[in-house]
């Protein structure tokens, strides 16, 4: 008998760089295919999964227009481009699993991917089809994270899932620092008063004011998302007040 998940309805963020698996820019395929084989998982014990992918694998916006003098306008644009791009590649590969995976773009391109509208992404959703949203928010300055807030709370999701390279929240990188401290949970408010890098200030207000936890973990550790949505502990939650209590 499967146990119950403890989310019935999901929007998992992937930056862009954790598409670059070890190379140093582009898209590995052994992350694609690892990805498709979670999300194929996850969907197996019924729950609803949409999809937000940065774009930082092939160009991220803020960098571009400081190396390239281009308007940040314009290289934030171009940056939103890129994750159809990474959007496309996801579809690919979940389709090939027999994921049935509708794309939705901020940005009109009915070519190659529906427009965002609402109303058609829970309907997909509830037929049990995977959607990724494209494009960001469709608008310069806002980040993909943000978008995925935005996105979660237009479609009902009850958790964010951040998925990164990195098993969680930590104070400092751990990377450079050796001695750095997971943290298991973490409020909303901590999150911002220490400036942890879970998401940007935007993001984390937006779940902060509709109370939408955050659980940030290793994308690369198999089995990692079903646990998530399982309720088991993986990586760090980030979530607001619970009975009379700031957790």
């Amino acid at each position: 008998m499967k146990e119950d998940p403890f989310y019935r309805r999901v929007l998992v963020k992937l930056s862009g760089e954790a598409l670059m698996g070890e190379q140093p820019a582009g898209i590995d395929p052994a992350v694609l295919d690892l990805i498709a084989g979670e999300i194929e998982d996850v969907l197996s014990l019924g729950v609803q999964v949409a999809l937000v992918v940065g774009g930082g694998n092939i160009l991220r916006g803020t960098v571009t227009s400081k190396e390239y003098g281009i308007d940040r306008a314009s290289a934030d644009y171009m940056g939103m481009l890129a994750t159809v791009i990474n959007s496309i590649a996801l579809q690919e590969v979940l389709e090939d699993r027999g994921i049935m995976t509708r794309v939705q773009s901020a940005i009109e391109m009915r070519q190659i991917a529906e427009p965002y509208i609402r109303r058609r992404a829970i309907r997909h959703l509830e037929k049990g089809r995977v959607v990724i949203f494209a494009a960001g928010t469709g608008n310069p300055y806002f980040t993909t994270d943000t978008a995925a807030a935005l996105r979660a709370m237009e479609i009902g999701a009850d958790a964010i899932f951040k998925a990164t390279k990195v098993d969680g929240v930590y104070d400092s990188d751990p990377a450079t620092n050796p001695n750095a401290e997971k943290y298991d949970e973490l409020s909303y408010l901590d999150v911002l008063r220490y400036n942890l890098k879970v998401m940007d200030s935007t993001a984390i207000s937006l779940c902060m004011d509709n109370n939408l936890p955050i659980i940030v973990f290793n994308l690369m550790e198999r089995g990692n998302i079903v646990r998530a949505v399982r309720g088991e502990k993986v990586g760090t939650i980030v979530r607001g007040v619970q009975d009379g209590v700031e957790r």
